[in-house]
């Protein structure tokens, strides 16, 4: 295979241009490169469009260019360097008949004061010098990409999810005796194994400059009491045997604290750092604190409960009123009624009935008896229930998604956010300014390189602020993308007397209603089929 090229030829004191056509499937020639080469020999005579229908031809033509500059033209190279600058591609030009041809040492030095420092090519060189193809492109030159790292990752073999949901019988009841939501680990049994960082590999460019992989994220195993950890700092292991938990990226094992009857005068109240199992009930007017779990075998009455990870009520609770119940994570108990509960993950109970919920998640009352009846349920992703209020029109009250003051900060953000990155752009276009004038070499009178200073200042401080309203963006945005698909779903019937609140959109059930969803459709809130 031959690509078509072209040779300065002389003819009677006068210049042609003498083409050679392709061969094998070889390219044509772009009209472009011609007149580039011959305007760089400053040879303007030549009429464009014999030129171009020369170049159609498939056999050997001439074409007449200028008059002869008695100079006799050399083998030249042009040299095309990637936008990346990780390739040189080099293209030659055969000199005129008896015109002096490049060695290796010519090509190399051209390489070299084009800049290219890296990558040489020397086979390819030397493949051209025995085989000359002219109008080709060539590979001279190549760049090392950099190799691409990979960041460190833990992997926990005891369950660190939380909002994983309680099984369900055959019959769509819950077994809230076998809840399986606690961790329990052996002594002596892996709970983590932290896989180092890889930080890649540096490469280069063809002009010899470094080009850094992406920086990688470094990571370290964080655990508290009762856990060992090897040699080398890469895997941790239970002391003890006890429950597992994960709280903010920090593995926790801790025995359990036991109460083997119930929380009354005979047990009084209780703070304890780890889980705590109750086998009894929790009487009127006390009060249970755990770090991490509690779960309490019968029920709960007037009384407060505060976990740092879940409350498991087996039976119940009967608040009477009184009772309050704040769980870092998920609350699952049997029944709800007349309580306060504030979940940071989700509800789950068959019946809850006159009460206030509050979850970050959802909330969910399914069953053979699920119900929600009277009280406020609120909840962050959704609220699901078989049956919601009653025939007799008990009011009550259901509220999904994001609130409406934090819709508004969202906003806010975001105008805020267009006004920092206009500000941020403009000093940059300032600082480039001074910095082009620096790099030529001027030197900057004393209140210039202040002002600069300050402009530095000023950036770092510009670049900080926006990191801050990016961070609150991301997780506004987020809860706004939850909140947008937030719903309430009844599987049954959902009577007239109940208010659904979607964000901040608000709807009076006044029919009854079954087996359907009520969501935001085209800024309303629509009840829609199951």
């Amino acid at each position: 295979m031959r690509n078509q090229y072209f040779q300065l030829i002389v003819k009677e004191e006068k210049s042609f241009l003498h083409i050679f056509p392709p061969l094998d499937g070889g390219q044509r020639l772009a009209i472009g490169e011609v007149t580039a080469y011959l305007e760089s020999r400053k040879y303007t005579g030549y009429d464009i469009k014999e030129l171009n229908q020369a170049l159609q031809k498939d056999e050997e033509s001439d074409v007449f260019v200028g008059q002869w500059d008695q100079i006799v033209a050399s083998e030249t190279m042009d040299i095309s360097i990637d936008l990346d600058k990780m390739k040189a591609v080099c293209r030659f030009y055969p000199p005129s008949p008896g015109g002096r041809l490049m060695d290796a040492r010519e090509i190399i030095g051209s390489m070299t004061y084009n800049k290219i420092r890296y990558g040489a090519d020397q086979d390819a060189i030397f493949n051209f010098l025995q085989d000359r193809k002219y109008c080709t492109d060539y590979v001279f030159a190549k760049g090392t990409p950099p190799v691409q790292g990979s960041d460190a990752r833990i992997e926990y073999y005891f369950n660190t999810d939380k909002n994983l949901q309680p099984k369900r019988n055959e019959d769509g009841s819950v077994d809230y005796k076998e809840l399986n939501t606690i961790s329990h680990v052996k002594a002596g049994a892996i709970l983590a194994r932290l896989f180092r960082e890889d930080p890649g590999k540096s490469g280069r460019n063809i002009y010899g400059e470094e080009l850094k992989p992406r920086a990688v994220k470094s990571a370290k195993l964080s655990y508290g009491k009762n856990i060992s950890i090897n040699e080398d700092q890469t895997e941790i292991y239970s002391d003890v045997t006890g429950h597992a938990n994960y709280v903010n990226g920090k593995v926790f094992v801790s025995d359990v604290y036991e109460v083997p009857a119930d929380v009354d005068n005979s047990i009084g109240n209780i703070t304890y750092e780890g889980n705590v199992l109750i086998h009894g009930n929790v009487k009127t007017g006390f009060s249970v604190k755990a770090s991490q779990d509690i779960i309490v075998e019968g029920v709960v009455e007037g009384a407060y409960l505060e976990a740092g990870g879940q409350i498991i009520i087996k039976h119940g609770i009967h608040g009477m009123f009184k009772g309050e119940f704040r769980a870092g994570s998920n609350l699952l108990a049997k029944y709800i009624e007349n309580a306060t509960v504030y979940a940071g993950g989700y509800v789950e109970s068959e019946i809850i009935l006159n009460s206030e919920i509050n979850a970050v998640g959802s909330v969910r009352s399914m069953g053979k008896k699920g119900r929600i009846n009277g009280g406020v349920v609120r909840a962050g992703n959704c609220i699901e229930a078989d049956n919601i209020g009653t025939e007799m029109g008990t009011a009550t009250t259901l509220e999904v998604g994001m609130e409406p003051r934090k819709k508004e900060r969202y906003i806010q953000i975001s105008k805020e956010m267009n006004e920092k990155a206009k500000e941020i752009e403009d000093n940059l276009l300032i600082l480039n300014n001074y910095r082009g004038k620096l790099q030529k070499g001027e030197r900057l009178p004393k209140d210039k390189m202040q002002y600069v200073q300050s402009l530095l200042i000023t950036h770092k401080e510009l670049t900080e602020e926006m990191d801050l309203l990016k961070s609150e963006h991301e997780w506004l945005h987020d809860e706004m993308l939850a909140s947008e698909s937030a719903y309430v779903a009844v599987r049954r019937t959902v009577y007239p007397g109940v208010n659904i609140s979607v964000s901040d959109l608000n709807y009076q059930v006044k029919d009854e209603r079954n087996f359907c969803k009520f969501k935001k459709v085209e800024g309303e809130i629509r009840p829609v089929s199951l």
